[in-house]
């Protein structure tokens, strides 16, 4: 075995434990489960800040709301500082932030303070949703690439649930959310302080996980590189370190100004990752995550119970997650996105028919019959499970894989910064359109998510157990037909 002039073992090749790139994946997707909590734990505070406050359904818009600017934010900025001092640096710079603002969420003593601490937490759920995807498509072997990517999704998933847990003993404990814990202070508090324990733990393990091996490559750190790719990537690593520098050959450090192209200012390939954002969150999946106790009891449900249903749906939620990440590698990609917006479709236009079709009261909450709530809560879980086995985790997978070496952290950025604000505007508007009626709210998800079938049949190209060094091709070859 010989040593070559950059450092380079030589003749050498070996297939990189499962377990290895596991665990990192693992480590990498913990910033999934802060996202995942942030969502589910304003779901239960909701009812208790309008109560103790006096704020209208505007203001609650805007402060549950908030956390997603602050994620725009952080998503546009995280791929280029990731470019300048590493993956891992910059998920332990976003566990420091939200660990920060949990506990100054949980101290707020008005709307505004509290508005002020969920952007700045945004920051760090922004940068984090951003550099898992990408750390975890670079560090993953091609045939696992899809599962290891999906466990992003399913941390958000499993931070949903972990919080809706948490929220509905904190509540049972204080008689409801806006009631005194018997430790002391009032639940709604705690649920945000709970936070904390997740962004802590986040933190321990961004600082046992290497380096990605392209950032490595980048800076020209080949030792390192080929040292982590040999255990966490496998195969003939100085034949893929030598694919990587071709990948990555540029005048200039990869930054936000390289996905501009002749397509309205952006690469095409970038504007499929926009659209493909966008339309994971039109179809309204958050409304579900940060409204639905108080969406529940407008119905009819009492608060223990709408919590419950909460619950059962993040179970749905976690359940469609790992059925993706069974499937994502062994039937791809496209076709999950397919089957995704077909079910939705269905589901959301039962919900809407329902509410429409539903007397109201005086406060234009649709009254259900037992068989209407029965139906609506079923068509609820329905979407949610088509969502989870689909366009929830399918989506991150593929910003994590479909961009060029040379501008994946930086395109990665712009994806998920229109996602964030997608986020934002369904999230903001829907108070409002619930007050007008919930079969408008539902109608319109519906209708996206018709549109968005028809979107991936026409420009969205299979990346199934490509390696990411040949993604060159999307770009090359402009929207995919």
């Amino acid at each position: 075995m010989t040593t070559d002039n950059d450092g380079l073992l030589r003749g050498e090749s070996e297939v990189a434990p499962t377990g290895s790139a596991l665990f990192v994946s693992i480590a990498a997707a913990l910033g999934g489960f802060l996202f995942g909590y942030d969502t589910a734990v304003i779901n239960g505070t909701t009812g208790a800040l309008e109560k103790q406050w006096g704020i209208g359904s505007v203001e609650t818009g805007i402060v549950v709301s908030s956390a997603l600017l602050g994620c725009a934010v952080g998503a546009w900025f995280a791929g280029t500082l990731a470019n300048k001092i590493g993956r891992p640096k910059v998920m332990m710079i976003a566990a420091v932030v939200f660990f920060i603002t949990s506990l100054g969420s949980a101290l707020a003593t008005g709307p505004v303070d509290l508005t002020i601490w969920r952007i700045v937490g945004g920051f760090a759920i922004g940068a984090a949703s951003v550099i898992a995807p990408a750390y975890i498509a670079e560090i993953s072997p091609a045939h696992l690439r899809g599962r290891l990517g999906s466990l992003q999704q399913f941390a958000i998933v499993l931070g949903i649930f972990g919080a809706l847990i948490v929220n509905y003993g904190i509540q049972a404990s204080a008689g409801g959310a806006s009631g005194e814990v018997p430790w002391g202070g009032t639940a709604w508090r705690w649920m945000f302080a709970a936070a904390a324990i997740p962004a802590f733990v986040y933190f321990m393990f961004s600082l046992n996980i290497p380096e990605s091996p392209r950032y490595l490559v980048a800076k020209q750190q080949l030792d390192k590189a080929r040292k982590v790719l040999l255990k966490y990537v496998g195969g003939n690593v100085d034949h893929k370190i030598i694919e990587i520098q071709g990948t990555l050959d540029s005048d200039h450090p990869p930054r936000i100004s390289d996905v501009r192209g002749s397509r309205l200012g952006l690469m095409p390939i970038v504007w499929v990752g926009i659209l493909l954002s966008m339309f994971q969150q039109f179809v309204g999946i958050n409304v579900i995550f940060y409204y639905s106790t108080s969406l529940w009891q407008s119905v009819g449900f009492s608060e223990s119970d709408a919590f419950l249903t909460s619950v059962i749906n993040s179970v749905v939620n976690i359940a469609g997650t790992i059925l993706a990440i069974y499937l994502v590698d062994r039937i791809g990609r496209k076709k999950l996105l397919l089957m995704g917006s077909a079910l939705m479709f269905i589901a959301l236009g039962t919900m809407a028919v329902i509410f429409a079709s539903s007397p109201v009261d005086a406060d234009n909450n649709p009254v259900l019959s037992d068989a209407a709530g029965v139906t609506a809560l079923i068509a609820a879980n329905v979407f949610v499970f088509g969502f989870a086995f689909t366009w929830g985790p399918v989506v991150w997978v593929l910003l994590g894989e479909m961009f060029p070496n040379r501008i994946r952290a930086s395109a990665l950025g712009v994806a998920a910064a229109a996602q964030w604000i997608s986020n934002w505007l369904i999230t903001v508007t829907f108070p409002e359109l619930a007050q007008t009626g919930l079969f408008l709210a539902y109608g319109l998800y519906a209708l996206f998510a018709l549109i968005s079938f028809i979107f991936v049949w026409k420009m969205v190209r299979e990346t199934k157990g490509i390696e990411l060094e040949d993604m060159e091709d999307l770009e090359r070859h402009g929207l995919p037909t």
